[in-house]
Order: structure tokens, then sequence, then C-alpha cells
């Protein structure tokens, strides 16, 4: 531990001492608030297990505390208002049940999403707006907030923060001058055209957040700790359009000038803390970020933040690597380092770190399957590479009545899931896998530079299940005999996919995207892929960085057409990264033939040739399930899962595998 010793000092946001630099990011509670707005039981279990994980301070997800002016389906996000008893009743068995780990936890209060509003979380209800403006997701004007209906929406947050003191909360965070949502629209002067005191100067658009937090003081006293989750920088090249990272662009949002005004002004106004970020919903790949941007991406801007004001400065935004945390605390970037997603992924990572365990912890892949993909097509909150998140109290597991020997053919993440749960039930499984390491197609997925942490979860699923003593035996494929031996209770076919191809012509130059990434094949200096799905962008993404010349040959209108990546934020901006990295793009186009370096393609009634060293194909997986199929009608018990049973994302074949070895 000694070299992460900085990270568990304590520090003070106002009057609240927080036991370690540790606090669990804010993330959209879908699913953790009941009928009345209040907690129920997912979401208090699901708060509680971070704590007991070891973080200092959780920040709750985003609650309301208005349901006149901006209306919300219920049950969604809980409502500190909307019945204030069931609030208190519910808030105060979350905050005790998380001060008996010595953790504090703050409420994330909203004043309202406005021209961000996604109809399938919050319902069809009309947006609001500071202005008559566009709304980001809909074909849809805005109507303009009243002042009696601002001053209403004030008096909200301080009737909402009195209930939540009351219920034992140790402060509230005001979601927020950040990511565009409505306090922030008044703030930026692209979404703010009013022309009375909340419009004009930075002052009066940030009238708004000043009222706020004066309020929240009035009832709740001057000592009682509001933090503000901040944006000093919007990336916003035009409405709907966000910039890229390294891309030169004139910013239409807040930039860092306005941003540091803004910040020293908001702490005079009675902030006691800034929970920095960047980004907007018009370039929400900053705010959420995917794997296609860097780790620690707000570091520099919460230096900044140090630098130009005297509170406490919070920070996220991929900060999953321990000593990038110690080095932000040491060279003063930030005071405390937020962990939203690694704390969905393991929500023990503060005590595996403080005692040595790093290895142990398992790691957030930033693909926003389970997370923010979830949240935005389901109004589900869970975890690609965790299935407890968000369900611990459902899914917890049970000892084996009856332990049986079961084995696994294959060792990719639904085979090793698969064992790490029955082993962890009592079981004895057995775990079979015919190449030299543990991982399936997270090893060639895990290729890409941006795709590190592929790796490290199959290192996890290493080091976890030699923790655990289960048995693995690597370089051995599994045959009928064997599961037909009678030497095992059960079998577990997990045995993955295999690509799909087909012949172009001079097939000795045409690879699939595996040969390719894993080095068994040399694409040359100039090569097409065929397919733009999310294999293919992200395999032209990689060679492209090694100074390639690539095409991506595409059958359908757009990239990512089918089985794209579920949230927005890694969809649009893998989309836009494309073209911005110069890599060409042809689509409606089915390939023909290749032959003497020549690839034929088809586009409509027009033919086109491309001169290439290499074609790379990227078209697609088939599930290799023939061991099964052989054993479903001879053995009493055998389960088929992974991309095996179906060829999908990381995330269904651990939740499958989960779901079977929870209940064998």
């Amino acid at each position: 531990m000694n070299s992460y010793q900085q990270l568990f000092t304590p520090i003070r946001i106002g009057n609240c001492t927080v036991k370690n630099r540790f606090a669990m990011a804010p993330m959209g509670p879908l699913g953790l608030a009941d009928a009345e707005g209040g907690f129920n039981q997912r979401g208090i279990d699901y708060y509680t297990e971070r704590a007991k994980g070891g973080t200092g301070l959780i920040i709750t997800g985003v609650t309301f505390v208005d349901n006149k002016v901006e209306k919300h389906g219920m049950p969604n996000c809980p409502c500190s208002t909307y019945n204030p008893v069931q609030f208190v009743r519910t808030g105060r068995e979350l905050t005790e049940r998380i001060h008996a780990y010595n953790a504090r936890i703050f409420l994330q209060m909203s004043g309202g999403f406005g021209r961000v509003t996604i109809p399938t979380n919050l319902g069809e209800f009309p947006p609001v707006a500071p202005s008559p403006i566009q709304h980001r997701w809909l074909d849809k004007t805005c109507r303009e907030l009243t002042v009696d209906e601002i001053l209403y929406i004030v008096k909200q947050f301080g009737e909402g923060a009195y209930h939540a003191k009351r219920a034992g909360f140790d402060g509230v965070q005001i979601h927020a001058v950040h990511e565009g949502y409505l306090i922030d629209q008044f703030a930026i002067a692209l979404f703010n055209q009013r022309t009375d005191e909340y419009g004009g100067s930075l002052e009066n658009r940030l009238r708004f957040a000043r009222q706020i937090v004066e309020e929240i003081k009035k009832r709740c006293g001057a000592d009682f700790p509001v933090t503000l989750r901040y944006s000093p920088k919007s990336f916003i090249k035009d409405l709907r359009d966000g910039a890229l990272p390294g891309e030169v662009f004139e910013e239409k949002g807040r930039d860092i000038p306005e941003g540091i005004e803004a910040a020293k002004l908001l702490v005079r106004y009675g902030y006691d803390a800034l929970d920095v970020d960047v980004g907007s919903y018009d370039a929400w790949w900053w705010s959420h970020p995917p794997m296609y941007q860097e780790k620690g991406l707000y570091r520099p801007y919460a230096k900044l933040m140090k630098e130009s004001v005297d509170v406490p400065i919070l920070c996220a935004g991929r900060m999953d690597n321990p000593d990038m945390a110690a080095r932000a605390i040491a060279e003063g970037v930030c005071d405390i380092v937020s962990l939203g997603r690694p704390l969905l992924a393991d929500p023990d990572y503060v005590n595996k770190l403080r005692s040595g365990r790093t290895k142990l912890i398992r790691p957030c892949l930033s693909c926003q399957e389970g997370c923010m993909g979830r949240i935005q097509e389901y109004s589900a909150l869970n975890c690609a590479v965790n299935p407890h998140a968000c369900r611990e109290r459902a899914t917890m597991l049970t000892p084996a009545l009856r332990p049986k020997k079961v084995l696994i053919a294959g060792g990719g993440a639904a085979g090793c899931e698969a064992a790490r749960v029955l082993k962890l039930r009592g079981h004895e499984p057995v775990l079979y896998e015919k190449s030299d390491r543990l991982g399936g197609n997270l090893i060639p997925g895990g290729v890409p530079d941006f795709k590190e942490d592929d790796h490290a979860l199959a290192a996890w699923y290493t080091e976890t299940l030699k923790a655990l003593s289960v048995e693995v035996h690597l370089n051995t494929a599994v045959d009928e005999a064997l599961c037909l031996s009678g030497d095992f209770d059960a079998v577990i076919v997990a045995t993955g996919s295999t690509p799909k191809v087909f012949s172009l012509g001079d097939d000795n130059k045409v690879f699939t995207a595996a040969e390719v990434l894993l080095g068994k094949k040399d694409p040359g200096a100039n090569t097409v892929i065929i397919g733009g799905g999310l294999v293919g962008c992200e395999l032209a993404l990689w060679l492209k960085e090694q100074g390639k010349q690539v095409t991506i040959v595409e059958a359908l209108h757009k990239l990512l057409a089918v089985n794209g990546p579920l949230c927005h934020a890694n969809s649009e901006m893998l989309e836009k990264l494309v073209p911005f990295k110069d890599i060409e793009l042809k689509t409606c186009a089915q390939a023909q033939s290749f032959k003497d370096g020549v690839l034929e393609i088809k586009r409509g009634q027009e033919t086109e040739r491309i001169v290439c060293d290499s074609v790379i194909l990227a078209v697609g997986y088939r599930e290799n399930n023939a061991l099964y199929q052989s054993l479903e009608p001879r053995l009493p018990e055998v389960h088929l899962l992974g991309d095996a049973r179906r060829v999908s994302n990381i995330m269904y074949a651990i939740w499958d595998a989960f779901e079977v070895a929870s209940h064998l």
C-alpha cells in the first residue's frame, strides 16, 4: 500500500471529513427508485456495497427536485420532494447503512434536463429550456421557462436539500453546471438567449446556480456542504455537433477563459467543492468517455480548476489506474479521485487497492454496454463485466446444496465467468482451453491500445481463477469422449465462435480480422476492410495508427448499422473518428472479387476497383456449437453459453454464464 498511501489520507469538504481520497462518481440511478420517489431496495444495496468496498464518499446518481415544471415518469429516479415522507424513510435506511462503513454520502440533485431529455428515460413530456432552442435528440423546439418557474425550482432545491439533511445525507451535489443540463443551459450563451435577469452577462447566466446554493444554505445552514458538478469546457462545434480529441474547432459552448471565470464566481457564491469534467450532450463522448478517449482525460481541466479556486476538486474520467490516481493527488491535480464505472465493475476496488490486491481488481472496459447504453435504451443501470451491479440482493450467490463436478469447454469470458461463479458456490469446475491462455475473443479484441482493458479482463480472470484454485487445462481441446467419460455431473460448452469467411478469388491475401490483430498475417501498407461494424471500425483505427492506408467497404448505408455499440457516446464517436482519421469509407458496396492486388466492388450499378495489398474480412462470426449439438441428446445436464450460443458482446456472454452458474 505504501505507494498509494496518499490516496488513503482524509480530506474535508466544508464540515464533512471523508476518510480517503476516493469518491463514487454519480451515475444515473435508473431502476433504483420506488414509485414514490424514494430509494428502492436495489438502490440501497447498490450504494451500500460500494461503501462496504472502501469508497470514502458516495455520490448518488441524479435525483430530481421538481416534477411539475419538467415532468418525469415515475418510478424513475428518486425525487426528494415528490413524497418527502417516503424519501426520508428510505433515504434514512440508505445513509445509516453507508455510515456503518465510516463512509459519507452526498445526494446529487438535479434542476432538470431541459433540451437533453431522453424520452426513453423520462417519458414523452414537453421539453423546457432557458430559451426556445432546438432539442438535442428530438425534432422539437423547447419551451422557454418563466421566471416564476425558475424561482419555483430554486425553492424546490431548498426543500429537497432539507429532506436530504433530515434523511442523514452528509451534503448534496448540484447537477449541474455541466454537460449541458438545464442549469448549464442557462449558463451557456449558445443556449441562453434571454433578455431578463437570467440572460446576457455571465453573472446573469449563473444567477440560477447562485440562487440554488443560496437557498440550500438558507434552509440547511451555512455549514451544510453543497458541491457542484462542473464542466469548464463544452467541446461544442454547433448544436448536435461535438469536437473530437485533437480537432481544431471554434468553441460554441463554454471555453476555458469563461470556464475559469465562472468557477471563481460559483465558489464565491458558496459552492464547497467542484466535481470537474468537460463536455456536453452535443459532444457527450467527453462527458461519458468510451475507450477511444485516453485515460484520465479530465486531469488537465481539474488541474486548471485546482489552480483557480480554493475549494476541493474532484476528478473522474477513466481514473481507474491506481498509479495515475496517486500521481494526481501527489501532483495537485485534484483532491479526490472519482470512480464511476470502475466501481460498477468492482465495488471492492478501494479495499483491494488498500490491501495490495490490485491484480484482483476487476477492470472496467469503458464499453458502456451495461451502464450508459442500458440507461439510454432501457432505463436500467447495470455493468457489462459485473452481473451483480444494481442487482446485489437478487443475484446473491447461494452455496450449492449438492456440489457437482462440472466440465467447462472453452476459456473465453463465458467459460471463465462460469468457472468463477461455480467455484464460489462450492462446485468443482474443471476448465479446458484449447489455446495457451484464457480470454477467448478478448485476446484479439484487446490488441489495439484503446482496448487494453480487454486484456486486463482476461488477466483478471486468470488471476481470479488461480486465487480460487480452479483447475484449468490450457492447450487442451475438449472432445465428446471426455464429456461422456462419466467423470462429470454437468458440462458447459463455451466454445466461442469462428469468423465468417468467403472466397474473393486470390485468397492468399484475404485475412480475418483476428489473424491481423494477432500478428499472424501482415496486411501490408494498403488494405481494405470488408465490414463496417464494430470490429471493422476498431481494426481500421488501429491499422491507421500504424500508418497504413485503410478503406472500409460496408454493404449497408452507414457504419455500425447492425449490432453497433448500445451507447450513443461510443457509436457517435466511432462514426466521427473514421473520417477524422482519413479512413476512406465506401457504403452500399458489395465486394465482388480480389485478384492481382485489385479489389472489385459494386455500388448500385457501378463497379469500382481498389488497388490494395490485402483484404481483411470483418463480416461477423458463426457460433461454434457442434460439440453441444452432439452432446445435448446424450447428457442429462449440458449448457451452451457465450458466443457458442449467440454471437453478441462480452456483456451477454458474462451475464449468461453468471445466470447458468448461479443456478446449476
